[in-house]
């Protein structure tokens, strides 16, 4: 007899663990009958999780947090087996901004702090001249994006609460708002970046790999009372999604995932943008330039998939450092219990795997039993001690 599950997802290429665990039949000889709900938005995704309609959902990491602290949205405690996916996400800026950028660079186009202090020299110029300012798109206020924009920002000396606009944008319409000069700039997740690129609209200035080396992206995430009331599918889709994900890490499967994902069903884009996505090989400038990394989009090597409350330490530590909520120990707790690599590991059967060091390029290593000394190491902010 099997178990049907509905899974929301969002169209992205972080959400290939979950698609192939379900499309592969690796959910099916689970004993799992998954329905899976592709949506637009990051909200939507959130409150139908949380009302009971979907089971689990593709999530972005920090929602998973604030819906458990109660930040922003009603209270519902969440759990998350599950890394869908390490890094991923790029900024991506357009032709103008990508010009301006590099004539007032000094340094190397790849270091971060070279570039955000190009951009703290963009925004003094434009300030100067009168002209607006910057817009840049991310796709929640509790998402990874914003935040990763933000750290890279404020290390250049720009404040994003005061220098530049952030606005919030489903994934799948940031092409468009770029395309329109509704935005400057995006951080998002594949393929949207390189799509805009594709389209000779956007250059990729950064993969998040060079902000951080190792960033939590998307969770399978779970509502916590269902978890307990269910350990057994929990245990389920943690090993269907970890056969997933270890299936698409193996270069000769991934022309096979990038078609499965290509399907309008799922991601809906071409199959030969997702192939270069899983493989890290992207176009980054209209003109054909190529960069690779193999650190772009950890899906299932170097153990991505098992949760590390350390991470959710670092992001709830963003939360306070940009004024989403106070610093309050015991919260630090309840976020760091969202991620749960004790589910993982009993569902994997591994041993324990070492925490995957942040590895942020400025301010000093991450300490999540010192958060305070994380947040006293930057000066821009809105946190207070």
């Amino acid at each position: 007899m099997t178990a049907p599950l509905c899974i929301g997802f969002i169209p992205l290429v972080d959400a290939a663990a979950l698609i192939v665990a379900v499309d592969k039949g690796f959910a099916g000889a689970e004993g799992l009958d998954v329905t899976l709900v592709r949506e637009v938005s990051w909200s939507n995704v959130r409150d139908k999780l949380n009302i009971g309609l979907f089971d689990a959902a593709h999530l972005l990491a920090p929602v998973a947090i604030a819906s458990s602290l109660g930040l922003g949205h009603v209270k519902v405690p969440i759990a998350a087996p599950f890394n869908l996916g390490l890094n991923g996400n790029a900024i991506t800026v357009s032709p103008s901004l990508h010009a301006a950028l590099m004539e007032a660079i000094d340094g190397d186009r790849l270091d971060p702090m070279a570039t955000a202090r190009a951009l703290a020299r963009v925004v003094a110029k434009r300030r100067k001249s009168g002209a607006q300012p910057l817009t840049f798109g991310m796709t929640f206020p509790f998402s990874t994006h914003n935040y990763q924009l933000r750290f890279w920002m404020a290390a250049g000396g720009v404040d994003p609460d005061e220098d530049v606009q952030l606005v919030v944008l489903p994934p799948p319409y940031m092409v468009d708002s770029l395309a329109n000069g509704h935005v400057d700039a995006f951080c998002v997740g594949a393929p949207w970046n390189s799509i805009a690129v594709d389209l000779g609209i956007g250059h990729i200035l950064h993969f998040v790999a060079d902000i951080l080396h190792n960033a939590v992206e998307k969770v399978l995430a779970l509502r916590q009372d269902w978890s307990e009331k269910h350990p057994d599918l929990v245990t389920a889709l943690v090993r269907a999604h970890l056969r997933a994900s270890e299936f698409i890490e193996q270069p000769e499967n991934r022309t096979e995932v990038a078609q499965i994902l290509a399907q309008p069903a799922r991601i809906g884009v071409d199959a030969s943008v997702i192939q270069r996505t899983l493989d890290g090989r992207l176009k980054v400038s209209p003109d054909g330039t190529m960069r690779e990394s193999n650190r772009y989009l950890l899906l299932g090597r170097e153990a991505a998939g098992r949760p590390d409350p350390a991470q959710a330490a670092w992001l709830y530590a963003q939360m306070v450092r940009w004024g989403q909520t106070p610093f309050k120990p015991e919260a630090l707790r309840a976020a760091m219990a969202v991620f749960r690599p004790e589910l993982f590991d009993a569902a994997s059967g591994r041993p324990a795997s070492a925490p995957n060091a942040i590895g942020a390029f400025a301010g000093p290593p991450f300490d999540p039993e010192d958060v305070s000394a994380h947040l006293a190491a930057f000066e821009i902010g809105r946190w207070k001690p």
